[in-house]
């Protein structure tokens, strides 16, 4: 996929990118597959904000994905890739032979056309699931499950992928995106190939209002605040804080640990970038 840059006419088109989305081939989705997607604007239930600078945007279908590809040995053809507002990646469109249909991460290289299928003696081939162990070693892979049936819930997002590196018992080492290697059991389902849109990083916003489409509402640093508003505000003219950068709250903003027990599935880190 290519990056498509515009002729300056205005200074905020001068370094703005965008997508040309050459590969996709519908923009209407698959009705039977969509539902309401209303939001809160980061308030909770009661009417409160637990996640600030949300609001406003362009309003959303959500797509319904099918995120733990239990269709075990029906197979399915490719029908369409489309354009998701809802994640980063691109979504396929799967018509299977029982005529029921549902949407996959599309993995990059995934074409019309192409028959792919679920199964533990499936192809080692784009787009197939199949259990970690019969995976061959090497083999770059997305949407992995954490427990049997739960769903893929590991290296989804546009561009990244997971690579099976050892197998040990009932546990394969998988070598993450953030190259931490995990042991995940092998009877959990992983999808061959990596996401698709990895351009997704390199795509440059360009102007404010831009972000106001995605819902993203405007971030005021502490340091230009009042004392009664932000721990960093205050000081006469222009002031630095004072202190190491915090939250509003006095958490640390920036590298500070705030991380007081252990999780459960640190015992499954075999190894970590960095000291936890």
């Amino acid at each position: 996929m290519a990056i498509k840059h515009y002729k300056p006419t205005t200074p905020s088109l001068r370094y703005r990118t965008g997508y040309t989305f050459d590969e996709i081939t519908t923009d209407k989705p698959e009705k039977s597959l969509l539902k309401p997607n209303p939001r809160a604007g980061g308030r909770n239930n009661r009417g409160r904000i637990t996640c600030r600078h949300r609001g406003g945007g362009t309003k959303r279908h959500y797509r319904i994905i099918d995120f733990k590809r239990d269709k075990i040995g029906i197979p399915a053809k490719v029908a369409t890739i489309e354009y998701d507002p809802n994640r980063t990646a691109r979504i396929a469109l799967l018509h299977y032979v029982d005529g029921e249909k549902r949407y996959i991460l599309a993995p990059e290289g995934l074409q019309v056309g192409t028959k792919i299928v679920s199964s533990a003696d499936a192809e080692i081939m784009i787009g197939n699931a199949l259990p970690l162990d019969r995976i061959p070693l090497g083999s770059v892979i997305h949407n992995i499950e954490l427990k049997k049936g739960r769903g893929g819930q590991l290296a989804r997002s546009a561009g990244t992928f997971a690579q099976v590196v050892a197998k040990d018992g009932d546990y394969v080492h998988v070598k993450m995106p953030s190259n931490d290697v995990h042991l995940i059991r092998k009877e959990c389902l992983a999808t061959i190939g990596q996401v698709s849109n990895g351009d997704h990083s390199l795509i440059k916003i360009g102007k404010a209002g831009r972000k106001r489409w995605m819902g993203i509402r405007p971030t005021v640093r502490g340091v230009v605040m009042n004392p009664v508003d932000h721990p960093m505000g205050g000081g006469e003219g222009k002031s630095s804080g004072g202190r190491h950068p915090v939250s509003p709250w006095g958490k640390p903003a920036k590298g500070g640990k705030t991380r007081k027990t252990r999780k459960y599935s640190d015992k499954y880190i075999v190894k970590a970038v960095k000291k936890r």
